[in-house]
């Protein structure tokens, strides 16, 4: 049966073919097949490397780095934003969300002439509004957008701190030296927003006392009202107002009885940490890498190999482990194209930031050039089908019991 899917996807879905469009050539990313790439670069606080594997139809993980001001004032404070944009239900939300928070945190912190949680959480709060004004505009014509979200995970490290927010369940983990042993041992930054976690179900249930279904497990996973596996998010509007749960929006999208309070918060948990002389990097991922690897795995591979192509490896490492997962050959994982490639694994974006303590303890006033990098994907032409054909039911359900 295996030999004979194989068969099946090498024909239909060809990943190096010429028949996308590339995009993701910022900063001087590569491209090859569904992964994009940026092995090395080098930001305020030193090298960086970035990594995105695309597994949907339509890339919906995207993410960015911007280092040099973080101010619309070219005056400073400086420092390097690091954003990771995990979407669902479609790209849309995630792109919003790229084309507009680092310019909100940009206008706060010019107006408070610094950076704080406060300039962190207000460029949120923007940045969601924003994207319910395109909903309520779009609603009528495009329903469905009411249905896309984000997660939505940023790290800014500005006066030898380093603040990570976060919607969601994407995360940040630093590898630290223990100066006793010379191990590098892994630390979460991140607070996650899944329904998988016994503290996130007590959250939504202290919030919703008078709902017994606020969590639901299905298919032996737990989501909120019996749809979604995050709590938090950017987007999700059909969950947050009332007025967006109803026609046109799909009835397997609306709730049968209507709530009077969000179900979803876009409230973003945020810690402020300052960096150690020990503290050798840090690692954003979307939950496409962490399904795989764990974080003290994904410290251990950074650390163990040269900085060039850093995330470039995490990401292969963590589709290995999806191919020996489904009991096939990486080779053979990587020739099935987007789409398909769901069945085996999610979009995986990795940002792996490299930390210099000399450049890290500069005062933030001292000028840097200013670069910006997103992270890439094949970009397709409006209204492009799906290569060859879709998969029948039948090679649906083949796929997920591989």
């Amino acid at each position: 049966m295996l030999s004979q899917l194989m068969n099946f996807l090498r024909t239909c879905f060809r990943p190096g073919s010429d028949r996308y469009a590339r995009a993701g050539s910022d900063g001087g990313g590569r491209q090859d097949g569904l992964l994009w790439y940026k092995d090395s670069g080098q930001h305020l606080n030193g090298e960086f490397s970035m990594a995105v594997v695309q597994a949907n139809n339509l890339l919906e993980d995207q993410s960015q780095l911007e280092s040099g001001s973080l101010s619309s004032h070219e005056s400073g404070p400086y420092g390097t934003f690091v954003g990771v944009y995990d979407g669902h239900g479609g790209p849309e939300t995630s792109r919003f969300i790229n084309d507009h928070l680092f310019h909100h945190l940009k206008r706060f912190t010019a107006e408070q002439q610094s950076m704080s949680v406060d300039v962190i959480r207000k460029a949120f709060q923007a940045t969601e509004e924003g994207f319910m004004s395109l909903v309520a505009k779009q609603w009528q014509m495009k329903p469905q957008i009411a249905a896309v979200g984000s997660c939505c995970l940023v790290g800014v490290i500005c006066n030898g701190s380093i603040y990570v927010a976060n919607l969601g369940d994407s995360r940040a983990v630093l590898g630290r030296v223990v100066k006793a042993t010379g191990e590098v041992l892994a630390m979460q930054l991140s607070t996650e927003h899944n329904a998988a976690l016994e503290s996130v179900r007590q959250e939504l249930h202290s919030l919703h006392p008078d709902d017994s279904k606020i969590v639901v497990l299905k298919h032996n996973v737990w989501r909120v009202k019996g749809l979604i596996q995050v709590s938090r998010s950017i987007g999700d509007v059909y969950l947050k107002k009332a007025e967006f749960n109803r026609e046109p929006l799909y009835a397997k999208f609306r709730l049968r009885e209507p709530f009077k309070r969000p179900i979803l918060s876009s409230e973003p948990s945020i810690s402020v940490y300052q960096l150690q002389p020990h503290d050798q990097f840090v690692i954003f991922a979307s939950d496409g890498l962490w399904e795989h690897l764990s974080n003290q795995e994904a410290v251990d591979i950074v650390q163990n190999n040269p900085r060039n192509a850093s995330a470039r490896r995490l990401v292969k490492a963590a589709l290995q482990e999806a191919a020996k997962k489904r009991e096939m050959r990486y080779s053979d994982l990587k020739k099935i194209d987007r789409g398909v490639r769901r069945h085996f694994h999610d979009d995986i974006t990795v940002i792996v930031v490299f930390l210099d303590s000399n450049l890290v303890s500069r005062a933030s006033s001292v000028r840097f050039n200013n670069i910006s990098v997103r992270g890439g994907g094949i970009t397709l032409p409006p209204n492009t089908l799906a290569p060859c054909a879709t998969p029948t039911e039948g090679m649906r359900l083949s796929l997920l019991t591989l």
